[in-house]
Parts: C-alpha cells; structure tokens; sequence
C-alpha cells in the first residue's frame, strides 16, 4: 500500500475554495491520508507554490505529526507546537502555521500539498523555516505523497 493525501475540499488539480485562501477566512483545509508504512515513526508537511514570481513561496510547514494519524481538522492552530507534539516552521509571510495561497492577480498558481513519512522524529526547534526543514528531511524520508489546488485573483 503506497501513501496517499487527500484534501476533502478541493479535487486534485481543482481550485481551492476561497475559505483556505487570503481572501476568504485563511484557514487549513482538512487533509486526510492512508498508506502509512508502519516503520514510519513520525509525519512532515510542506505546502508551497511553485509559481510565485519570487520562486517557490512556502505556505505551511508541519513535521513531528504522530505516525497513527490519519488526518488533520480544518483550521489548524497557528501555535509553534500543537497539542499532539507537532511542530510548525515559519512560512514566507513571516508567521507561524498555514498561510492560504494568495497569488498576484493574473494566471492561476498552483499549490503541492506534500506529506512525508520519515523513519524518525525531527529534533528542530518550532519556528524552524524551510530550509532548515528539509536539512532535517534529509535520508528520513520513507515516503510521500502530494495533493495539488489551484488558486487565482
């Protein structure tokens, strides 16, 4: 059985409902997920645009989610470390937890939604930002597995 992450408010490759972006509520959509390998000992999650004219903006970072969880509820807290232990990284807008896509006005972006399995848990430190995370990715990553919206003003 191989990973696979499903967001229930959006189809793959579909646009992401106004609520989880900038101009609605900014708030996570529910993110669901099966295929766990069960020598996996903890989860990561990065969000991001490829297509910001800067590069890739990084929109969420999540890591240390516990193994047996299937899932995640709308509206995640914007705390550095949740109540399961999960830790969360800065995002390019400079704050903790999940920012929605909000793309320049023009041509649709596309936003990856990527789970990973890893063989460990992370030791880093709340607040770390993406490149901090994926130095800690590095040769824990048992799996993954990605969902992708659209979103455009």
């Amino acid at each position: 059985m191989s990973l696979t992450l499903k967001a229930n408010a959006f189809a793959n490759g579909a646009e992401i409902p106004r609520k989880y972006t900038c101009a609605g509520a900014d708030v996570s959509p529910v993110l669901n997920w099966s295929g766990v390998t069960p020598a996996a000992r903890s989860l990561a999650l990065i969000v991001d645009d490829p297509d910001a004219p800067r590069g890739t903006w990084t929109h969420w970072l999540l890591w240390n989610l516990p193994a047996h969880l299937t899932s995640l509820p709308e509206a995640v807290s914007a705390e550095e470390t949740l109540a399961s232990g999960a830790r969360q990284g800065k995002n390019d807008f400079g704050r903790v937890g999940y920012g929605g896509p909000c793309p320049p006005p023009g041509k649709a972006h596309r936003y990856f939604f990527k789970l990973y399995a890893l063989d460990a848990t992370l030791d880093l430190k709340p607040g770390a930002v993406r490149r901090e995370l994926e130095r800690a990715l590095k040769g824990h990553v048992l799996s993954e597995a990605q969902w992708m919206g659209t979103s455009k003003r």
